[in-house]
């Protein structure tokens, strides 16, 4: 079973994975647009590599926040120490912060996607 500390991380990839799958239904099917200018070229013109690309930064991005936890545990002894919990803390809100991103991000493109039907 996953253990809980990782329960971030596998919503952030679950996200991300939403997010990209709605981009190509919405692109593919529906006609819809990419809105980041960074990779709106890239959709129209390689959709593969942009899957690849999305889903690979995607993963990666879920993996650093695992392995910077893993690191902040590892390299502190004193876990009561402000500093330490200043650092646990920014990365929480950081991961959280993502992740309630991509959930506003999924949504707004099943939105677009319902009211193209």
């Amino acid at each position: 079973m996953l253990e809980m500390k990782y329960l971030g991380s596998i919503l952030l990839v679950l996200m991300g994975s939403m997010d990209c799958l709605t981009t190509v239904v919405g692109i593919t099917y529906f006609g819809t647009q990419e809105l980041n200018p960074i990779i709106a070229g890239l959709v129209h013109t390689n959709l593969p590599t942009f899957v690849i690309l999305k889903l690979t930064v995607t993963v990666m991005v879920g993996l650093i926040f695992i392995w910077a936890e893993k690191t902040l545990m590892q390299n502190n002894s004193n876990k009561h120490e402000k500093s330490f919990r200043v650092a646990y803390a920014t990365l929480r809100v950081s991961l959280a912060g993502i992740v309630i991103f991509l959930v506003i991000v999924v949504v707004n493109n099943s939105v677009v996607l319902l009211k193209t039907l």
